[in-house]
C-alpha cells in the first residue's frame, strides 16, 4: 500500500508514468469510465474547498466509483473533539481509498500511518498540495512539450503558499530550471525552502519585488493569492493583498509563448481582462487537475486498464 504525501513521494520516472497515463485518461475517457467499479474514495476536508475536493470527486465518479465524506470539520466529529488518527482508522473500514486536507501541517501524514488504505494530501497548512503540484507539472508538460530549460517566476504569497512550496520541491529534479522569486519582504519563500531545497540542489534563483522587472525573461508565470487564512491578523492581510496585480499592460512586456498558471481561487490578483489573453492557462490548469486525479487514484488503488 503506498501513500501520497508530498511530490518527492514519487520519482521522476514514476510521475512521467503518471503524467502519460493522464494523457491516455484525457485523450480516451470512455475506456476509463468503469475502471473502478464498487470503489469508494472518502474526501476529508477539514478546511474549505472547491477545486480539489470537487476535482477528487468528479475523479472518482468518472472511473465508475463512488464518494463519501464531509466538506468541513464542523460537519465532522472533529467538532467533537475526535484525532485523526481515529477517524482515519474508522474511515478505512468505509473507503478504499482517502483525499484528506487539513489546515495542520503534518496531518495526512499521522493519518497514513493509522490508516489502512491509501492516503492523499489534500494540502496540509503551508506545507505540501502534491496533488496540485502533480497538475502544475502535468500542465507545464502538455502545454511546454517538455519540463525543462524553463525560467519560472513564482510571485505573490510565497511564505504562506503550499502550492508554491511543492512545485519548488518537484521542480528541482528536472534540468535546467531557474526561479525568479517575486514577493515583498514580508511573504518571502521560508528560509528551509531557500537553503534546504534550493541552495542545496544548486538551483539558480533570484529574488525581486517588481513583478514588472521579472516579466520579460519568464517562460512560466505562476500566481498565487494572498492568503487571508494564512495571516495572523486582519491589519497585515489588508496590507498586502493587492500588492500584485497582473493586467494587460504587465502581459505586453512579457514573451508571447509565456504561459500563466494559477492554483485559484483568484481574488483580484489576475485581472479579469487577462482571462482572453491565450496564454491564461489556469482554468485549463484546473480542468487537467480532473485527469491527474484519476490517474493518481488509478495508480494508488493499483487497477491497470488494459
Amino acid at each position: 500500500m503506498r501513500h501520497l504525501m508530498s511530490p518527492m513521494d514519487f520519482s521522476v520516472s514514476e510521475l512521467e508514468d503518471l503524467m502519460d497515463l493522464a494523457y491516455d485518461i484525457e485523450m480516451n475517457p470512455s475506456k476509463y469510465a468503469h475502471a473502478c467499479e464498487g470503489k469508494k474514495l472518502a474526501t476529508c476536508f477539514y478546511e474549505p474547498s472547491t477545486r480539489t475536493r470537487l476535482s477528487f470527486e468528479a475523479a472518482m465518479l468518472n472511473l465508475g466509483g463512488n464518494v463519501l465524506g464531509f466538506q468541513s470539520a464542523d460537519s465532522s466529529s472533529a467538532a467533537k473533539g475526535e484525532s485523526v488518527s481515529d477517524t482515519i482508522r474508522v474511515i478505512s473500514s468505509y473507503a478504499d481509498i482517502c483525499a484528506m486536507r487539513h489546515p495542520k501541517e503534518g496531518a495526512p501524514l499521522v493519518a497514513s500511518s493509522r490508516s489502512l488504505i491509501p492516503v492523499i494530501n489534500a494540502g496540509d497548512g503551508g506545507h505540501q498540495h502534491p496533488t496540485q503540484t502533480l497538475t502544475d507539472l502535468y500542465t507545464i508538460r502538455a502545454l511546454r512539450g517538455s519540463i525543462k530549460e524553463l525560467t519560472i517566476g513564482l510571485c505573490g504569497d510565497l511564505k504562506f503558499g503550499r502550492t508554491v512550496h511543492s512545485l519548488i520541491n518537484a521542480l528541482v529534479r528536472y534540468p535546467n530550471i531557474k526561479f525568479v522569486l517575486i514577493s515583498p519582504d514580508e511573504l518571502k519563500v521560508p528560509s528551509y525552502i531557500r537553503e534546504d531545497v534550493l541552495e542545496k540542489n544548486n538551483i539558480p534563483y533570484v529574488e525581486v519585488e517588481r513583478l514588472e522587472d521579472a516579466m520579460p525573461e519568464l517562460d512560466i508565470l505562476y500566481m498565487t493569492r494572498v492568503q487571508r487564512e494564512r495571516f495572523f491578523n486582519e491589519e497585515d492581510y489588508l496590507r498586502m493583498k493587492d500588492f500584485y496585480i497582473l493586467d494587460k499592460a504587465k502581459m505586453e512586456i512579457a514573451k508571447k509563448d509565456m504561459m500563466v498558471l494559477h492554483p485559484l481561487p483568484r481574488v483580484n490578483e489576475i485581472s479579469v481582462e487577462v482571462d482572453d489573453d491565450p496564454r491564461a492557462m489556469y482554468f485549463k490548469q484546473a480542468q487537467n487537475g480532473v485527469y491527474v486525479r484519476m490517474a493518481l487514484i488509478l495508480t494508488l488503488l493499483e487497477v491497470s486498464v488494459c
